[in-house]
């Protein structure tokens, strides 16, 4: 008999932030920084007119996207990582941090860029089709999502793997992937809408 695990909620990572500021090591992991760079080297273009980070957690990669939007929505559902999101980044051009647990909290406007990056496994089988329908109807004509994900073994509701090709499913055809590469740890998928 399969369990499914439900979606993690807010409570969640109020928890975790709660026992530690930076659960992850985003701040101070080699493999993060690495990662970093390898995700802002795979974004198609220079500079987005307007983007959407989801799970921006305590802004570490928010602070190293917002130079290359013209406005950047970062989101989380952790009032604490966001606390110290605004604290750590400060205030930056074009950039806002708000508190939304999504999908039922999905924010208004239209994007040519949504980064998810390691957040889709957070979401149970029925939640993250909903993200991926929101995501679909919030991604301007040529827009792109970039999806980078842990690929190891974990207790959340999906793998890495899993929730990608859950998502590129759902999202097809309104978008197309436009390549995917892995690391020895993550995958990244560059989508596109046409």
């Amino acid at each position: 008999m399969t369990t499914t695990v439900p979606s993690l909620p807010a409570a969640y990572f109020e928890a975790l932030y709660a026992g530690d500021p930076d659960p992850w090591d985003f701040r101070t992991s080699q493999y993060e920084a690495e990662k970093y760079a390898a995700t802002l080297a795979a974004l198609p273009r220079p500079r987005y007119a307007a983007a959407l980070e989801i799970g921006c957690s305590i802004g570490v990669l928010t602070r190293l996207l917002a130079p290359r939007c013209d406005r950047l929505l970062a989101i989380d559902g952790s009032a604490r990582a966001l606390a110290t999101a605004r604290r750590d980044v400060g205030p930056l051009p074009g950039l806002t941090f708000e508190q939304r647990e999504v999908p039922r909290q999905w924010p208004a406007g239209r994007f040519d860029l949504i980064l998810l990056s390691e957040v889709i496994y957070y979401w149970d089988a029925e939640d993250l089709a909903q993200v991926a329908a929101q995501c679909r109807r919030a991604l301007q004509p040529g827009g792109e999502i970039l999806m980078v994900h842990w690929t190891g073994t974990t207790d959340y509701p999906l793998s890495g793997d899993a929730a990608a090709e859950a998502f590129i499913a759902a999202t097809a055809p309104t978008l197309t992937l436009q390549w995917q590469s892995r690391a020895p740890r993550y995958r990244m998928d560059l989508l596109r809408r046409g």
